[in-house]
Order: structure tokens, then C-alpha cells, then sequence
């Protein structure tokens, strides 16, 4: 991880952790005050070896007052700890609420050029595992790092008070520590990353063969993707076991032999004794204080590898927070009639390849209008120029006269419905899956699910309104799940109501009874509808044909199917041959 990666990551666990910023300087305060007790411990304990066990002086008050210190002070760092690891903890999760709510939030106002390219897997991974991960960060790293400074504080202290000259020979662990540090983080970094990121590819096939399972099964391919995610996986274990051989041999076995060394040195001072007459007191007291430093040098160090994946982690969160989100409009204008017009508008995903070539639509507010042509002809790329998913390299696009772009987002979006052509059904009631959040009355959702004809079959169900749908909707026909997004686009009132080939996976009767909502709202709502079964818009007040993304052909059905061997004639009949 690059220096100026590892800073952003420390700086978005920073802004998430701030509004708590006081709860972690009381932690803190009370782990120095725990760390602060912990050191009386072995002070305690050479006062009473050599100014009362070897001299044989166990005169009962000072003797107790001195377990009695020991036992109380012990205690008390105890229940310190203990209240300062609840408060961390409080702290770890509401930074971590606060982190994922954020990523989740940005996400939703990505354009939707970012989820072109986007993998759905590796997106969850970022907001569920890498934030937890964070998590870990909070709890265990900060928890066991920041015990360990106090301790090792302490214990240095003491230690100086004591016989500051054996203390330089403790100290001499330190820098032996940081060296290992940077060795296990130059041979451990690459191996996180590449760890987090595989990780992320396993979620994402795991995501993309489950949705894909009725595919994969059909067309005999399970064994094929079975192979791809044993060699990710395989990959991912081989990352991990770099990551385990680095800590295996960088951190406790390297300072648990330090520690011996540091034992054998001053065990050899105290004999030699080139410090003077020593004390068998500060002998144990000086023994028990390299436990005290070497256990939180461990303890810091054995969090690297931690500290390591939750920077990797903040890292892929923070490339992913680092996203532009799409211009937020707040004008006040909004939609009143419907009246939609594309004004010389052109358009490509890559500037350089356009897709839309100077197209004019003007449709008038009210009326029906279709929009067809073959497959590639630019048909839906229209529709997400309409939709506001992407702004056209040239032209303008304007609703009753207004910008577009200038249109307040709420006000679009309400104004605005789409029934789109894979139907999206949430795990909840029908209920739920037509209001969408909006908090419509029932008699509201009751009515857009008669004027899409769904109110029959939602009624027949056990529970009716309030009858869950199962992920996906898998208990309801791929019509009638349709028929619920139509019902969800009219729920809303829009002004302007786009259909992205609604009826193309739909039988006959569905789309009949689709055909009669859409008759329905003629004069009330601007309809456009993308079509690729001709017999839905061929009631359409005008046609539009786009060939190669540009406009070929516009009229009523009658007139176009007048135009010999025109395309949309052509479309016409050999759909009529088909069916």
C-alpha cells in the first residue's frame, strides 16, 4: 500500500470515529490510568521481597497493606479496562454504522456509468466485509494497541524509578520491534491486498452463479464454473498463507526469543553486578517488567497483520467513497404536462463511437408514442438519455420546455415512472414491492393496481396486499410480476411514463391486459414506450423507427407500414410470420 493510500485510509477512519472523539479520550484516559495501576504490581512486589521476606521482617500491617496494594490495584485496573473496552466497543460500532451507511449511500447516487463496469459482488464485499473489517480495527487493533502504549508507558516509568540503567537494556527491545514491524509490513502488504481483492472476486462469482443458476444448469456449465472458483479460490488461499508465514515468522517467535535474550542480559548484569549491589527484589521486579513490555510488544505487533487488512479494507473503501456521484439538481422546477422533446441530441458511451446521431422527437404531452428499431439501433440507449442515466455529448433534451438537467431531482423522479423490462421485486409484500418506500396510502396503491389490472391476482393471494413475495418475486408468473411493476409506475402519478420493452417476456393475455392500463392514461399521462413486440405500440399515437441511432422513419402504424420495404414494415411482418 502506497503512503498517500495508507493516509486516506487513516484519514476516513478518522472522519468516521470523530463524532466520538470524546468517548475515545475517556478510553483512553482510563486505559493510562489502568496502565498506571498495573505498574504498582511489581514495585510492590520488591518492596515486600527485600524489605520484608529476605530480611525476615513479616511484620503483619505492612505486609498486608503491601498484598492489599497489589490485590486492590490490580483490581481496579481490571474494572478500568473494562469500562474503557465498552466504551471502544460503542465507539467501533457506531464508527462503523456511520461508514457503511455512508458507503451505501454514496453508491446509490453513483451515476449509472459507474455500474457499467461495476460487478455487484465485489460492491457488497466492499460495503459488508470491508467495513466489517473496519470494525475489527476499532474493537481489537485500537483496543490492543492502545493497551500496550499504556503498559509499555507504565512499565518504562517504573523501571526508570527503579534503576534507570537497566532499564536502557529493556528499552533495547523497541527499536528490535520496529525493525520486525517494517519487515513483516514490506513482505505482508502485497499479500493483504491481493488477499482483500480475491476475496472480493469470490463473492462475486458466488453472487453472479446463484443469479445465474437456472443458466448455468441448463447449459451444462456448472462444472466450468466450478473450476473458475476453485482457482480463485485457490489463489485466495495461497495469499492468505503468504500473509500467515509472514506473522509466523516476523512477530511473536521473533520477540519471544528477544524477550529470552533480554532475560539471559539482565540476569547476567544482576551477576556480573556492574550496576553496583543489587536487590533479589529488583531482580524479580525488572524480570516481571520484561514480561510487562515484551506481552504488549507482542500484543502491538500481533495487531499488524489486523491493522494491515483493515487499511487494505478502508483503502477499497475510500477508492470507492473517491467516486463522483451524479449532479445533484435542486431547482424547484418539475414536470406540469409531459411535453418531452429530443432536440438534435447525440450520444456515446466512448465520445469517439457515437451511439445517437442528431436525433429530433418532439411528443406531445398526453400522447403515446413508440420507439422501435433493431437490435443496436440505439433504442435504449434513448431511453437512459431520457431517463437522466447519462447527458448527450451534443444537443438538448427538454421536458415542457425545460432543461432536462435543470429539473430538481426529487421533483424528476417523482414526475417520472419507468416499467422496465427485467421486472424488480423485492423480498417483501406486494404491498411493499408497489409503494417502494413512498408511504402511499392503500387506496392509492389499490387503485395503480387496478389501472394495471394486478388487483385480481394480488387479492387471491392468502395475505393479499400483505402477502411477502419471496426474493424476486418467485412465487408470482413472469406476467404478473410485470403486471406489479406497471402497478408501482402508476402508484407514483407520473406525468411521463417510459417503458423499456415491458412486454417482451409477457404472453399475449399479459400483454393485453398491459395494452389496456396504457389505454387507460391516454390524455392524462405522456407514455414512451421502447418496444420490441410491435403489437404493444401499435395503438401508439406515433411511431418512431431508429436505424443505426439515427431516425428513420416516424408516423402512425398505418402510415408507416404504407412505406414499401420500410424498416418498420419489414419489423412488422416478420414478427406476423413469427407469432
Amino acid at each position: 500500500m502506497r503512503h498517500d493510500e495508507r493516509r486516506q485510509a487513516f484519514a476516513l477512519l478518522w472522519r468516521a470515529a470523530r463524532p466520538d472523539r470524546r468517548q475515545l479520550a475517556v478510553a483512553s484516559a482510563l486505559l493510562l490510568a489502568a496502565g498506571g495501576l498495573e505498574a504498582l504490581g511489581p514495585i510492590f512486589g520488591k518492596l515486600f521481597i527485600d524489605e520484608y521476606l529476605l530480611p525476615r521482617r513479616l511484620e503483619w500491617w505492612p505486609v498486608a497493606l503491601l498484598v492489599g496494594g497489589i490485590v486492590i490495584s490490580g483490581f481496579m485496573a481490571s474494572a478500568l479496562r473494562y469500562f474503557q473496552l465498552v466504551r471502544l466497543a460503542g465507539v467501533a460500532m457506531r464508527s462503523v454504522r456511520r461508514l457503511r451507511e455512508s458507503v451505501y449511500n454514496h453508491v446509490l447516487r453513483l451515476p449509472m456509468a459507474f455500474f457499467d463496469k461495476a460487478i455487484t459482488g465485489q460492491l457488497v464485499s466492499r460495503i459488508t466485509n470491508d467495513t466489517e473489517q473496519i470494525r475489527q480495527l476499532y474493537v481489537q487493533v485500537l483496543f490492543e494497541m492502545l493497551q500496550g502504549v499504556t503498559v509499555l508507558i507504565g512499565a518504562v516509568a517504573a523501571m526508570a524509578w527503579l534503576d534507570w540503567r537497566l532499564m536502557l537494556i529493556v528499552l533495547t527491545l523497541i527499536p528490535a520491534t520496529v525493525l520486525i514491524v517494517l519487515g513483516y509490513q514490506h513482505l505482508s502488504a502485497h499479500a493483504v491486498m491481493r488477499s482483500r481483492e480475491l476475496r472480493s472476486d469470490i463473492n462475486a462469482q458466488m453472487g453472479e452463479s446463484i443469479a445465474g443458476m437456472s443458466v448455468l444448469q441448463a447449459t451444462g456449465a456448472a462444472r466450468r464454473f466450478a473450476t473458475r472458483f476453485a482457482n480463485t479460490n485457490r489463489e485466495h488461499y495461497k495469499a492468505r498463507l503468504g500473509e500467515v508465514r509472514a506473522n509466523a515468522w516476523l512477530l511473536r517467535p521473533a520477540l519471544d526469543m528477544m524477550s529470552i535474550l533480554l532475560i539471559v542480559a539482565i540476569i547476567a548484569a544482576f551477576g556480573t553486578q556492574s550496576f553496583g549491589a543489587l536487590e533479589i527484589g529488583l531482580l524479580y521486579a525488572f524480570i516481571t517488567y520484561v514480561a510487562r513490555v515484551v506481552e504488549p510488544l507482542i500484543s502491538i505487533t500481533m495487531q499488524f497483520s489486523l491493522l494491515q487488512q483493515a487499511l487494505v479494507a478502508a483503502s477499497r473503501v475510500n477508492t470507492l467513497l473517491d467516486e463522483g456521484e451524479s449532479q445533484r439538481v435542486t431547482h424547484e422546477r418539475r414536470v406540469s404536462r409531459g411535453h418531452v422533446q429530443l432536440i438534435d441530441v447525440s450520444f456515446g458511451y466512448d465520445p469517439e463511437q457515437p451511439v445517437l446521431h442528431d436525433v429530433s422527437i418532439d411528443v406531445a404531452a398526453g400522447s403515446f408514442v413508440g420507439i422501435v428499431g433493431h437490435t443496436g439501433s440505439g433504442k435504449s440507449t434513448l431511453l437512459s438519455l431520457l431517463l437522466r442515466f447519462y447527458s448527450p455529448q451534443a444537443g438538448r433534451l427538454e421536458i415542457d420546455g425545460i432543461p432536462l438537467a435543470t429539473i430538481g431531482d426529487e421533483h424528476f423522479r417523482a414526475d417520472v415512472g419507468l416499467v422496465p423490462q427485467e421486472s424488480f421485486l423485492l423480498a417483501a409484500s406486494a404491498r411493499e414491492n408497489i409503494d417502494m418506500g413512498r408511504n402511499l396510502p392503500l387506496a392509492q396503491i389499490e387503485a395503480a393496481a387496478r389501472a394495471a389490472n394486478a388487483h385480481g391476482f394480488i387479492s387471491a393471494l392468502e395475505q393479499g396486499y400483505d402477502t411477502p413475495l419471496s426474493e424476486g418475486g418467485a412465487r408470482l408468473s413472469s406476467g404478473q410480476k410485470q403486471l406489479i411493476a406497471v402497478a408501482r409506475a402508476l402508484a407514483g402519478e407520473p406525468r411521463v411514463l417510459f417503458l423499456d420493452e415491458a412486454t417482451s417476456r409477457i404472453d399475449s393475455d399479459t400483454e393485453r391486459q398491459v395494452a389496456q392500463a396504457l389505454t387507460l392514461l391516454h390524455g392524462k399521462t405522456t407514455v414512451i414506450a421502447i418496444a420490441h413486440r410491435l403489437s404493444t405500440i401499435r395503438a401508439a399515437d406515433r411511431i418512431f423507427v431508429l436505424n443505426h441511432g439515427r431516425l428513420a422513419e416516424q408516423g402512425t402504424h398505418e402510415q408507416l407500414m404504407a412505406i414499401a420495404g420500410g424498416i418498420y414494415q419489414r419489423l412488422y411482418l416478420l414478427q406476423q410470420i413469427a407469432d
